[in-house]
């Protein structure tokens, strides 16, 4: 087979696999963040980083919801790094979002954070911030999940099929398992256009 044929069925593989009752699980939690006017804000790096901006904008449109990420300012998350270091640049933010027990950190991250590693340890960071803060901790990661399966509320872990294709497939399904949750019907407070196009 070549690598297209490999690759999409891989994501066939992944999809029998994936965790279904941590999603219901993940969906209702963020339906009683909605309903107690708590926000949601997104982090993530490198791919993460750009799903977390695309998912802030579908949580806010399609859900109805407050939601946030530092990585929209690109000033802000720069003289933050150069002032107070990589490591505590999420913490910062969230501590100058007063973020609170009505809220909810969700994370997008391939490894999930690994202080021992040396491995997004600014996850790890703004993860133990949000526990003492009592927010709700969400999260899509891959492989084992790292420190985000470990402290999450709800964590869906993408299936490792294939060790060469950790990455690609957890960004991937990061985009597939939010999209999933925006357009459930119990999420969904506004129609999106082409759905709504006659």
């Amino acid at each position: 087979m070549d690598h297209v044929d490999t690759y999409l069925l891989e994501v066939k593989e992944i999809i029998d696999k994936i965790d279904k009752n941590q999603i219901t699980k993940m969906i209702s939690l963020l339906q009683k963040v909605r309903d107690g006017k708590g926000r949601v804000f997104f982090l993530g790096v490198g791919g993460g980083a750009a799903n977390a901006s695309h998912a802030v904008n579908d949580f806010r449109k399609i859900c109805g919801f407050e939601a946030y990420t530092p990585l929209d300012n690109v000033a802000e998350l720069t003289a933050r790094t150069n002032d107070d270091g990589w490591e505590t640049v999420f913490v910062h933010w969230l501590r100058q979002s007063r973020l609170n027990e009505k809220d909810a950190l969700f994370i997008f991250s391939v490894g999930g954070g690994n202080s021992e590693k040396n491995v997004s340890r600014n996850l790890v960071r703004a993860i133990d911030f949000a526990k003492k803060a009592e927010a709700k901790i969400l999260g899509i990661v891959g492989r084992d999940g790292g420190y985000t399966a470990q402290k999450a509320d709800a964590c869906i872990v993408v299936p490792t099929v294939n060790p060469k294709a950790v990455t690609p497939h957890t960004d991937s399904f990061q985009s597939i398992i939010w999209h999933m949750i925006v357009s459930h019907p119990e999420m969904k407070a506004c129609e999106m256009k082409w759905e709504s196009v006659k």
